[in-house]
């Protein structure tokens, strides 16, 4: 699909169900959620956001364009409202796509996201240099791997080979710009904002994510309408290490709502 700049962007849909629009982790990295199943009820809305994977390697890379971006994924899928799940960066990315067009979110997944505030980063390198317990070695793929091990607490090797299959050039440049432009915006705004969010929202963390959950905790106050649901002994991708437990807990939440008993 051509966004209203110009630029391409891959995008698929998987499944015959309802649909779910994803927003995959980074930034400058691809969607991964080829290993996310959600079963038969769900149709997942996937795609490589701009300068990454399959899409066109061009920006610019700010991020009223990325949230911009997905809102041309829904409509080029030809969609009014829907629920969007996000992971990782993913998770903030769709977060932000719900505060600018909260009509065009029925309910917003938050899966490893790290919060409103930019805190965590130190405690998150504490951690990650302990698991990994040595030093990375190799580039591209090879050290990609290596590195997102680290995010599992069992089998880490193995699912982080299924997450870089297929492998892509990671956009170091997008990463930089959007994670700079991210260390702007002050946690106070964002939490203002939220508080006036209405769309019902699901924030699903593991426990064991090297990414501390208390970087998460203004966002779940500041929400109106939340429900958190914590994976103890998981860490990052919880769909990979917990699969049943994380398709029943995002079927469930959405279930709810159609249902009129979530919120």
């Amino acid at each position: 699909m051509i966004t209203d700049d110009g630029r391409e962007l891959w995008t698929s849909a998987t499944g015959r169900g309802e649909p779910i629009l994803c927003c995959h982790g980074g930034p400058g990295l691809w969607d991964m959620f080829g290993t996310l199943d959600l079963g038969p009820r769900f149709r997942l809305i996937r795609w490589d956001q701009r300068g990454a994977g399959r899409s066109e390697a061009r920006g610019p890379y700010t991020l009223e364009r990325m949230v911009a971006d997905v809102d041309a994924v829904r409509e080029g899928h030809g969609l009014d409202r829907v629920p969007v799940l996000g992971h990782s960066w993913g998770a903030h990315l769709a977060l932000l796509y719900a505060l600018a067009h909260p009509e065009r979110v029925s309910a917003l997944v938050y899966v490893s996201g790290v919060g409103l505030g930019h805190e965590w980063h130190a405690e998150f390198q504490r951690n990650f240099e302990r698991v990994l317990e040595e030093e990375l070695r190799g580039e591209g793929r090879e050290r990609a791997v290596r590195q997102w091990a680290a995010d599992f607490v069992t089998d880490g090797e193995r699912h982080a080979e299924a997450m870089a299959t297929p492998w892509f050039p990671v956009n170091y440049e997008a990463n930089a710009a959007l994670s700079e432009e991210m260390r702007t915006v002050p946690e106070a705004e964002l939490v203002a904002a939220c508080r006036s969010l209405r769309v019902p929202t699901l924030i699903v963390d593991g426990m064991a994510d090297n990414r501390p959950r208390w970087a998460v905790d203004s966002l779940e106050r500041a929400l109106p309408s939340v429900t958190r649901v914590r994976f103890d002994g998981v860490g990052h991708v919880p769909w990979l290490e917990a699969p049943g437990e994380f398709r029943a807990t995002v079927t469930d939440f959405l279930a709810g709502l159609v249902s009129g008993k979530g919120g």
